[in-house]
């Protein structure tokens, strides 16, 4: 492959190769996964026409990025209008394994004259694409560009361009602008984006490219490179090289009416027209391209092309099924060029397409004893993996959003549960066989799930509440006509839906304390009108849990039902510094909306704040000193019937305030001397109380990496630097610790990390005068190396091209040094203006590092 290799480009020399050679134009490579590790890959490319090298070329060699090369055969050689000429190359290739493979083909050479390639029709045409198979995710396919790489644009009229990438795999896309490559993938000396008067950019997420304005007319190429993503881990990426034509013209591009996004629900079909109209009254040829066309059961699009003059319309219908639903958009680009006898031009216009999952139908919530069931029905769809149930307590008057998928957090519905399986269509409510609780109102909504956790639409809300025919608790309180004693007053309402005729009386209550492996009766009652009693056998201030109970209601045949478990309030409180945090939790089946926290002073306990969270922390105390506190909950149920509102007291809690909490992060920053080699940091503390006690400072440092760190260092929290001398380089991270007088340490400060651009970059001049006189003989980067000592240049890989397209120097020394002679011959340079490219390899913080520069050298004797 060498060989054939240097034999194209020793053929650059002939002039009669050289006219067979100068037809490649524009040119890509994608990939299709066949089988194992075997891909199918195909080479596009648009060449010149009347060049006699297009009947030759019925082959092209291409690296499989495997050390190995093949000749990939031409299959389609169609003619196009304006000199174009399509090639397809296709074959199927066997990798080796897992990895990363760069796929290049090189082709000598370029058509003659575009504009920003100097002397392009001595330089190769070369692309390349990435292949990336990875063993632990699904075969990848590459993206497709469906629209030409070919254009046409008319000089200070805004020129816009869409390749419309569509994914077969639906992984998300990114675009980026990149530089045409030339012989052996190098960059190609001198080249430059087109000339625009204001920016010639591509859009990364939509791939548009948009010039504006071109000022000069002629034949440009340009380059960008898409890139697949799958759940953020790289897949693959594709280069494409384009040509743009721009023209000296007075034309305006076809202008086309579409909407710029469109919504179907699964089953159902989407329907729209679009038009494209010239204002110029030209003819108008419009064709549609995109991923909705692709897929399986595609959309259609009527006519396609359709012309008119100086309209043309289409008609989009698509019946979409479940096959369709997935999370991101469908992308559909629609592209109008106008039949200009001087230039046609061209205009783009792209609609985006959402594919939601049908909501489930016929959802209806029925409470049975201390639950609720669920039920609803669905189509059948392959692609359904389950359903998501979500729930909310109180009423709901939610409405999902036309073609809204999922629940937005504005619902108010909370996810409960997902089954698995699209068969699965039922589901029971019980709190996890801890029983619902009578007397409130639940509502549910359901929503299907498909490949790739994609989520369809909700449904209406269903919502039910259990019938009150047993008890059910409203208190489990410490007793606050005696708090210090810390007995549990226990009181529930009594079932006011009870079947009597069912379940006749007498009737008695007996409450459970309950624990792990255990239940005690701790008092009965007779009578639906008996709900109050106190538990005499703990005492809740001495619990380091909480106490969980149960009323169960029973006549002469036993137990009729029994309440959902209720616990008292489990208060904590933890000591930090000057203050004391209390957190609080309560297992109950009514709502607490508030809580009011007590402390106790001389003359008892007073209140000292709400709070509607489950926390409150008390400020402003002094350390050492004991304080205690008890909370009072407040709480609701939805319905009616209930004692309103319920108040529930927490055991008598204690704590000593302690400082226990470190200082603030240290701010760090560092300032470098290349000179001296070393770096200075820089330390300040948050104007922020937590440090008015620090009193060192921990200095920590990695060299040369972003890992490794070591303690360096530790100097008085007084003094506000720290200079690192004595380095070999100046390449490394810091971060730093503060330490207060008890000993706490804080979080370490942000890191600050010194890298291989903290001192001056490796620069070359663009002149040298090699005849003799010992004064500025060779070329050699900038003050090399005193200037930049620490830059620790590893190797350059530099090449010296002439106007021809020759090499007549290269080295891996950089240092350069290049004396101004032919490398083959030793004879010397011509005088002149000669092209350069440099990869430069420097050691950094993530390794090493490529740099790649390029210029010209102007040779002076």
């Amino acid at each position: 492959m060498l060989s054939k290799r240097l034999l194209a480009f020793i053929l650059v020399l002939l002039p009669v190769a050289r006219l067979m050679a100068t037809h490649q134009r524009a040119a890509e490579i994608t990939y299709k996964w066949m089988h194992g590790l075997t891909y199918e890959i195909t080479v596009t490319m648009y060449t010149y026409t009347p060049s006699p090298a297009d009947d030759s070329r019925t082959t092209l060699p291409i690296l499989w990025g495997d050390n190995s090369s093949s000749d990939i055969p031409r299959i389609v050689f169609d003619a196009l209008p304006d000199n174009y000429t399509l090639n397809i190359y296709r074959m199927e290739h066997t990798f080796p394994g897992s990895g990363t493979y760069t796929i290049s083909v090189e082709d000598p050479n370029r058509n003659f004259g575009v504009v920003n390639i100097p002397n392009s029709v001595n330089v190769p045409m070369y692309v390349e694409s990435q292949l990336v198979i990875n063993s632990f995710l699904a075969p990848n396919n590459s993206v497709q560009l469906l629209n030409a790489p070919i254009d046409q644009g008319c000089v200070n009229r805004l020129f816009v361009h869409n390749a419309s990438a569509f994914d077969p795999d639906g992984d998300s896309l990114s675009f980026m602008l990149v530089n045409c490559r030339g012989a052996q993938g190098l960059e190609i000396p001198g080249y430059t984006l087109p000339l625009a008067s204001t920016e010639f950019t591509i859009d990364p997420v939509s791939g548009d490219l948009i010039w504006n304005t071109p000022v000069l007319q002629g034949e440009y190429n340009v380059a960008f490179r898409v890139e697949e993503w799958r759940q953020g881990i790289f897949m693959g990426a594709v280069v494409r090289d384009m040509q743009i034509l721009i023209g000296a013209c007075n034309n305006n591009p076809p202008v086309i009416s579409l909407e710029n996004s469109h919504c179907v629900i699964a089953g159902q079909s989407l329907n729209f027209d679009v038009t494209a109209t010239d204002p110029d009254n030209n003819k108008v040829t419009l064709t549609a391209s995109g991923a909705p066309l692709e897929v399986q059961s595609p959309a259609s699009v009527l006519p396609n092309p359709a012309t008119g003059t100086p309209t043309a319309s289409a008609t989009f219908n698509w019946n979409t099924d479940c096959r369709h639903i997935q999370k991101g958009l469908y992308s559909l680009l629609f592209k109008a060029k106008d039949n200009h006898p001087e230039v046609s031009l061209t205009s783009f216009a792209v609609t985006s397409i959402k594919v939601v999952g049908p909501p489930v139908e016929d959802l209806t919530a029925q409470a049975l004893g201390n639950g609720i069931n669920l039920n609803w029905t669905y189509q059948s769809c392959q692609n359904l993996i389950g359903f998501r149930v979500y729930r909310k307590t109180g009423t709901s008057s939610f409405v999902p959003g036309e073609c809204e998928s999922g629940l937005p957090a504005s619902s108010g519905f909370e996810f409960l549960a997902q089954t698995n399986g699209p068969s699965t269509m039922s589901f029971r409510d019980d709190n996890q066989n801890n029983g619902l609780s009578p007397g409130i109102n639940y509502c549910y909504i359901v929503t299907a799930i498909f490949e790739g956790e994609t989520e369809g639409m909700a449904c209406l809300p269903a919502c039910a509440s259990l019938r009150r025919d047993l008890p059910v608790m409203t208190h489990v309180s410490n007793d606050s006509l005696n708090l210090m004693a810390g007995k549990v007053l226990l009181a529930w309402a009594p079932p006011s839906e009870l079947d009597e005729n069912q379940h006749p009386g007498p009737y008695r209550y007996e409450v459970y304390r309950n624990a792990p492996g255990q239940s005690s009766l701790v008092y009965t009652g007779f009578g639906l009108n008996d709900t109050l009693c106190r538990d005499e056998t703990l005492n809740l201030n001495e619990l380091t849990t909480d106490a969980i109970y149960q009323v169960r209601l029973l006549n002469n045949d036993g137990e009729i039902g029994r309440s959902r478990q209720a616990s008292s309030v489990k208060l904590t409180a933890t000591p930090s510094d000057r203050s004391v945090v209390l957190h609080w939790e309560a297992d109950v089946p009514w709502t607490n909306y508030n809580t009011q926290i007590f402390r106790k002073n001389d003359n008892g306990f007073t209140l000292i704040g709400n709070s509607t969270t489950n926390s409150f922390t008390d400020f402003q105390l002094i350390n050492g000193q004991q304080y205690t506190y008890y909370i009072m909950t407040i709480g609701k149920f939805d319905g009616d019937g209930f004692v309103q509102p319920i108040h529930n007291y927490s055991p008598i809690v204690s704590a000593v305030p302690v400082d226990n909490v470190p200082p603030c992060p240290p701010s760090l920053s560092v300032e470098t001397d290349c000179t001296d080699i070393s770096n200075t940091l820089l330390i300040t503390h948050p104007a922020d109380s937590c440090f008015s006690d620090a009193t060192t400072l921990m200095i920590y440092f990695s060299p040369g990496s972003r890992t490794n760190f070591s303690l360096l260092s530790s100097i008085p929290a007084t003094e506000g630097q720290y200079l690192h001398q004595g380095l070999e380089n100046v390449l490394g991270c810091y971060y730093v610790k503060a330490v207060d007088a008890e000993g706490n340490i804080s979080e370490a400060s942000e890191t600050v990390c010194i890298d291989w651009d903290a001192c001056p970059a490796y620069e070359l001049p663009n002149v040298f005068t090699p005849n003799g006189d010992y004064i500025n003989d060779t070329f050699i980067p900038f003050g090399y190396p005193s200037s930049n000592p620490k830059s620790n240049v590893d190797r350059v890989e530099f090449h010296v091209i002439n106007r021809w397209g020759n090499i007549v120097f290269k080295t891996n020394d950089p240092l350069i040094n290049w004396d101004g002679k032919d490398m083959r011959s030793g004879i010397d340079c011509a005088e002149g203006t000669y092209f350069y490219v440099c990869k430069v390899v420097v050691p950094s913080l993530d390794g090493l590092r490529e740099q790649r520069l390029q210029g010209s050298i102007t040779i002076i004797r």
